[in-house]
């Protein structure tokens, strides 16, 4: 659906390790030539809060939000930081949020750390 995501997370925490603008992008893909850190997000599923008396008011979405960095070995630590204040910001908006992935992707060998949000709110 229509979540806030870049919203919520364009804040400080994160801003300070992606930049400001900070550079978080929709649909799953980033630009190709994109520096890392970055952040990418979809929608893994979308349900409204139905009601027989009229139109839903609230929405529940399911949110993949994965937190990029690398290539350097170094970077492992960058990613844990990026996803910790991803987390924070989740947190403060009051979105239940849980780590899926913790990887490192063998073709680009950026590391990644997926969270998935049941992001609740009003529309």
């Amino acid at each position: 659906m229509f979540a806030p995501i870049y919203k919520t997370l364009n804040v400080a925490g994160v801003q300070a390790i992606v930049g400001n603008p900070p550079r978080i992008y929709p649909h799953g893909r980033a630009p190709q030539n994109v520096t890392a850190p970055y952040i990418t997000w979809f929608v893994v599923t979308g349900q409204p809060y139905d009601h027989l008396s009229g139109a839903p008011g609230a929405d529940n979405d399911t949110v993949q939000i994965d937190c990029w960095t690398g290539p350097g070995d170094l970077e492992s630590a960058t990613c844990v930081n990026l996803a910790q204040a991803v987390r924070t910001a989740l947190d403060a908006a009051g979105q239940a949020n849980r780590i899926i992935v913790n990887t490192r992707e063998p073709d680009t060998n950026l590391f990644r750390i997926g969270l998935q949000v049941e992001f609740i709110y009003n529309r």
